[in-house]
């Protein structure tokens, strides 16, 4: 550091509806570094609960700076002096008795250190931030973690620690593995929202980076300005590491691991259907897998940014929050079986997309379990006319249909196969998996390609004949959901305790790495994202077999010139139909209640 240390720690009690901390200091137990946060807490002097939130986007920089469009938006009773990106508003939760601990990762906003977003060593000192807002005396020593996506994706993995204090969780849109859910989909770098994310809202509140508070991006460093390449020392750049390693046994992976039955801690994992590219599947086996005996799972519909702060959700998350924190259970969170552990919203109808008001039409439904007990997994068969079928023996027909294997966002190349309609209304929800035989041939003069990228779609089409889009992440239309493959990972390790028929489990490590040869066909099986609809009678589903990233990708594209080497990926896939070559798609057909 340029410049020593110097006690930058202020209180205050006046300015406020709430006691204001600004700068306190988190000594990291490993004894390399530490922490700073600001702390809000009501100015009575009892002793209250504590949120925490521990991340990357700058515990100062405010909420109308970080992104002005989504603030002018958000529900104004979370508007405050200190709102913050993806994050509980101080004015609204110190008002309802809590006291909230906003903290910067290190090497971000004003904890120096090494910038490492989402590695090991991050999230044992988000485990001491934990463990010290439980020892505070303004703290009852129950301690809540709360908040939207990076927000949220981190409480898995501290959870699974098992910090002092720590009394329960709410990740509202967050990937519970690094892996799977966020880099590399079905082995496929998902690289366009890595990069994204880290030149816009990482990279720039590093801490030591000149300029940030004269471009309204927070204050400056306390202890000053480090030189260009002294920020570079002090950072892991994520899109070179995701970029170079592919594997789940490398260490830039394994050391990210671990176990999410670990995690005992109450659980309610918020995740939004349409979020199909990142957090979704994240949301649900989180869920599946914590080790927590009160847990719940609650779908949504939206963009990844406001209905946090809706106000039937806001009191969700405050009837949770306060059962364990306070111990004041209005609902029954506590008591097991009062509250069903699965609440869903029904995709039903054509409302449009991004727009609030008309997604309040979905139905909502309680379930006892996930997946639902009573899906019926059903086979749609591929035809090699392009037709998607129950009739198996039309999948029988021998045929061979081929696309060019790295199309582009602006020109995909695609097959596209179609149910006929529906003749009743028919729910879809749970997880879907579809099995295909593939190959690969050259093109003339072409390299001899060594490998398959799959991208599969899934489409709903309305009576009318148009296809009905959903809100994305961003308040994009994004189709039912997505799923990827990369051949060459085609391996199921089906005695994993977390295989299952309905979600092959892939290991994703170097010794998992199987040849493709031009010509030969390979059978694989494909996870693709949960999802839920409701099909209307004389409705269509459509699944479709891409080149590469097609509509509803959004800013989460795979098309890094390194991973998707022409060299190794051009050329013409295919897919075979035949008595011993089936293709199909299952899909989780829920009966109705009787």
């Amino acid at each position: 550091m340029p410049n020593e240390t110097r006690h930058i720690h202020s209180v205050d009690e006046t300015s406020y509806p709430y006691i204001f901390e600004q700068n306190a200091t988190v000594e990291v137990k490993s004894g390399d570094g530490l922490v700073r946060c600001n702390v809000y807490r009501p100015k009575n002097p009892e002793p209250v609960p504590v949120l925490v939130t521990y991340g990357p986007y700058g515990k100062d920089i405010h909420y109308k700076d970080f992104h002005a469009k989504s603030f002018s938006e958000v529900n104004p009773q979370h508007k405050s002096d200190h709102s913050a990106w993806e994050t509980p508003d101080p004015g609204f939760w110190t008002k309802h008795g809590y006291a909230v601990v906003r903290a910067d990762e290190r090497g971000l906003g004003q904890s120096p250190g090494t910038l490492d977003t989402m590695s090991r060593s991050t999230s044992e000192a988000f485990c001491d931030v934990v463990e010290w807002a439980a020892e505070q005396p303004w703290s009852s020593g129950k301690v809540g973690l709360l908040g939207i996506s990076y927000y949220a994706g981190s409480q898995w993995r501290v959870a699974a620690r098992k910090p002092k204090g720590l009394s329960a969780i709410v990740p509202w849109e967050g990937m519970s593995d690094y892996y799977r859910d966020r880099c590399r989909h079905g082995g496929i770098l998902s690289n366009g929202f890595i990069k994204f994310w880290w030149n816009r809202q990482v990279i720039t509140n590093q801490y030591g980076r000149p300029g940030r508070q004269a471009s309204k991006w927070g204050p400056d460093s306390i202890e000053g300005d480090l030189s260009e390449d002294e920020l570079l020392q002090n950072r892991n750049d994520q899109t070179v590491d995701n970029q170079t390693h592919r594997f789940r046994d490398e260490d830039y992976y394994a050391s990210k691991e671990y176990d999410m039955g670990d995690i005992e801690v109450p659980l309610l994992s918020v995740g939004n259907w349409g979020g199909i590219l990142l957090h979704l599947r994240g949301n649900v086996e989180g869920f599946t897998h914590a080790g927590s005996k009160l847990k719940y799972l609650r779908m949504i519909t939206g963009r990844h940014d406001l209905p946090f702060y809706y106000e039937e959700e806001v009191e969700i998350q405050r009837s949770f929050l306060d059962a364990f924190l306070k111990g004041e259970d209005r609902v029954g969170w506590s008591e097991p079986g009062k509250v069903a552990p699965v609440s869903l919203v029904l995709r039903k109808g054509d409302v449009g997309f991004n727009d609030a008001e008309k997604e309040k039409a979905y139905p909502r439904r309680e379930e006892s379990e996930w997946p639902i007990a009573r899906a019926q997994y059903t086979m749609f068969f591929l035809t090699p006319d392009l037709g998607l079928t129950r009739d198996e023996e039309k999948a029988s027909e021998r045929g061979k249909l081929g696309y060019p294997a790295l199309g582009t966002l602006e020109k995909p190349e695609c097959l596209q196969f179609a149910t006929e309609p529906f003749d009743d209304e028919t729910e879809i929800t749970g997880h879907v998996t579809a099995h295909l035989n593939v190959s690969v041939t050259p093109d003339p003069a072409g390299p001899t390609p060594k490998d398959i990228d799959l991208f599969v779609t899934l489409r709903h089409i309305s009576p009318n004949g148009k296809e009905i889009f959903y809100t994305g992440t961003a308040g994009d239309p994004v189709p039912l959901t997505k799923g990827w493959l990369r051949v060459s990972l085609r391996k199921v390790n089906k005695e994993h305790p977390k295989h299952r028929e309905w979600l092959p489990h892939r290991d994703y490590t170097s010794a998992d790495v199987l040849p493709v040869i031009q010509g030969e066909i390979y059978a694989v099986d494909l996870e693709i994202w949960p999802t839920n609809v409701v099909v209307d009678k004389g409705g269509k589903i459509v699944f479709e077999v891409s080149s590469g990233d097609t509509q509803g990708s959004g800013i989460f594209l795979h098309n890094d010139p390194v991973d998707r080497s022409p060299e190794r990926f051009q050329g013409t896939n295919h897919i075979h139909f035949g008595p011993q070559l089936k293709n199909y798609v299952t899909l989780p057909v829920i009966p109705s209640k009787v």
